[in-house]
């Protein structure tokens, strides 16, 4: 279903990673510059620092609140630039932070904005595809999205090998720019006109009210915000793991993080040519359940080394679980989506807040029960994939692996 003639598939799926990317670039880049960023502003405790990420996690899932509304109220193409204006607002002030409150303050601006390409990605692929086929593009851009994690601690380590780690925010701000030239001059309006809303706060929060009552939706959202604590808690603590506290990599953190992330980004791969045969349900619980025993498996090891178990151990059964992680995120999103096409915008925006609060409040907890092990990790793993589960079988009352539709799930 193509309402409006939008770029050839690969484009169309590049443009939209992309958009995405934004958001896992704020995130990501910055991670090499904690210590350069911990000395400029006198931070002793590492866990503090923790609040780089969390505080631009907090902006960015209160803000999708009103980007959903906004992109159906006023279409897609005017949200993304005026989140993308708030995202180059926080790079500048982040560029110029005399403090490191100032800084966290400029992170919360830079995640506010960063939402509203995170909103309009995902409601472009809802307006042009649906059911599998909706899925597989979800796994493509996945796919894509991850390989900025990729290099991004590299690029944000380049940076500082030049210069300082203000060069960083500047280069986020270069490449918000690039992509929405990208988008205004390739992606039309894919608002279709009988879904466009003129505002009303009582048909916002009737939208807000079926996405939460949608046993799917609210089932799955919750089930990715879980998920996603996982990723949060990981990358919140991950340079403390690599670079620093358990294995003292330094410089070759990058390296670490990176392979790790491509891992995920094969598994997304994976997902993609798989999930119009084997279908978003199989798929996703297979990936869940596997998440759950990799988890075990991770505590397991952290408990026979006293917390720190060789590097190759523990990044093995850190790949697995990242790459059980890409077979659960993509899919759970189609589905929680696939019942509010109607309210496309409004529905991703409510979602994207719960999951998005949801997750970075489970991450915070993880990430700051850090205490020079992988113990924490692992047993945050194993606590948040066991409820995700346990939600997943709510939603599907009881049932697992089973379509629910044989030709959308």
């Amino acid at each position: 279903m193509k309402p409006v003639s939008v770029p050839p598939f690969a484009e169309f799926v590049t443009l939209v990673a992309l958009m995405m990317a934004v958001t896992a670039l704020g995130i990501d880049n910055v991670l090499p510059a904690f210590g350069p960023i911990g000395e400029d502003f006198g931070v002793a405790d590492e866990n503090r620092l923790q609040f780089i990420v969390y505080s631009y996690m907090i902006g960015f899932g209160v803000m999708q609140l009103v980007y959903g509304p906004l992109a159906d109220v006023v279409g897609r193409r005017p949200t993304l630039l005026l989140g993308y204006a708030i995202f180059a607002l926080g790079c500048l002030l982040a560029v110029f932070a005399p403090s490191f409150e100032f800084l966290l303050a400029a992170r919360v601006i830079q995640g506010m904005g960063a939402a509203g390409g995170r909103i309009v990605s995902v409601t472009v692929v809802r307006d042009c595809y649906e059911g599998r086929e909706m899925a597989r593009v979800m796994s493509f851009t996945m796919m894509i999205f991850i390989i900025v994690p990729v290099f991004a601690p590299a690029v944000g380590s380049g940076f500082l090998a030049i210069g300082s780690w203000h060069l960083i925010f500047a280069s986020m701000l270069v490449f918000a720019l690039a992509i929405l030239g990208w988008y205004a001059l390739r992606m039309p309006e894919t608002l279709r006109p009988e879904y466009r809303f003129p505002f009303s706060m009582s048909r916002i929060l009737a939208g807000i009210r079926l996405s939460a009552t949608t046993r799917v939706s609210i089932g799955y959202s919750t089930a990715m915000g879980l998920m996603f604590g996982c990723l949060m808690g990981y990358i919140g603590s991950a340079q403390q793991i690599f670079a620093t506290d358990v294995y003292g990599l330094g410089p070759y953190f990058p390296l670490a993080f990176g392979l790790v992330a491509a891992v995920m980004g094969v598994g997304s791969f994976l997902n993609s040519r798989l999930v119009r045969r084997v279908g978003t349900r199989r798929m996703s619980h297979t990936g869940i359940c596997g998440f759950a025993v990799a988890s075990a498996l991770q505590v397991a090891l952290a408990l026979s080394y006293a917390g720190k178990p060789p590097l190759v151990l523990f990044g093995l059964v850190l790949s697995a679980n990242l790459f059980l992680f890409s077979l659960t995120l993509p899919n759970f999103n189609a589905m929680a989506m696939e019942p509010l096409g109607a309210i496309a915008g409004t529905a991703s925006s409510f979602m994207g807040f719960y999951m998005t609060l949801l997750g970075a409040g489970f991450g915070l907890l993880v990430g700051q029960a850090f205490d020079g092990t992988v113990l924490p990790l692992a047993a945050g793993f194993l606590g948040l994939s066991i409820l995700g589960v346990l939600v997943v079988l709510w939603t599907e009352h009881g049932r697992l692996f089973r379509p629910r539709q044989p030709d959308a799930a």
